[in-house]
């Protein structure tokens, strides 16, 4: 079976970054998609949708760092289902995107500042214990579907050796 979504959209608000106990990062941020196209009266109408997105690891810290409520997004992930049970006993679910890979399309330049070229080093702070989650949030985000602590298969972005190779 094939389970990819791709999206292109702009952040309603700034990521919000957590750490779990084994200490691995994780950040979530919701984007609006919009899509543009002609009824039967062929007037063109406007939907838009906002999808959950949430990363892992390093690409969780370097959204966290760099992103912010505007900035446009390119999200490839997959989609899973968020299902929790509200305080007032409602049962809630709603898509997310647990993306694997993240572009940044605009550039910073156009905020004052540069995008990044490449993932940050981890902060040298040993990384804080995510509070408990509230009741009428998604319990399903603070467990991965895979294991947190195993070594990524596919090695990531090269680090720059100075400051001089950054685009920017």
């Amino acid at each position: 079976m094939l389970n990819r979504v791709l999206l292109i959209g702009n952040l309603t608000r700034d990521p919000e970054v957590r750490y779990l106990p084994s200490g691995v990062a994780v950040t979530t941020f919701d984007i609006a998609v919009n899509e543009r196209y002609r009824d039967r009266n062929q007037e063109m109408r406007e939907e838009t949708l906002f999808i959950r997105i949430e990363t892992f690891q390093k690409l969780a810290e370097t959204c966290a760092q760099y992103l912010k409520k505007g900035r446009r997004v390119f999200a490839e992930g997959k989609l899973r289902m968020d299902q929790w049970e509200g305080k007032d006993g409602v049962k809630h679910s709603r898509p997310v995107i647990r993306a694997q890979n993240i572009q940044f399309l605009d550039s910073k330049a156009a905020e004052g500042a540069a995008a990044p070229a490449t993932q940050p080093a981890r902060p040298a702070e040993k990384p804080r214990v995510a509070e408990p989650a509230e009741a009428d949030q998604p319990l399903s985000s603070d467990v991965p579907e895979y294991d947190m602590n195993a070594e990524p298969t596919e090695p990531g972005p090269a680090e720059p050796s100075t400051n001089d190779d950054l685009p920017f």
